[in-house]
């Protein structure tokens, strides 16, 4: 299985403090994935500070990217 997490960055709602933001998206996000079993097919949405989509982070199978 693989672990995938993407965030969009071109869109410019991370541009003013990436750093900080991307810190604060993984350390919600790793704290959250204890309510998921983590297989294949779990997934959600990630939001930025303003509850604004900006990814997702996923699970698939080895094969899959």
């Amino acid at each position: 299985m693989k672990f995938l997490l993407e965030v969009n960055m071109a869109d410019g709602r991370l541009a003013e403090d990436a750093a900080s933001e991307l810190g604060r998206i993984l350390r919600y996000w790793g704290g959250n994935l204890q309510h998921y079993p983590l297989s294949p097919g779990d997934g959600s949405a990630i939001y930025d500070s303003d509850y604004a989509e900006v990814g997702q982070w996923r699970i698939v199978a080895a094969t899959e990217a």
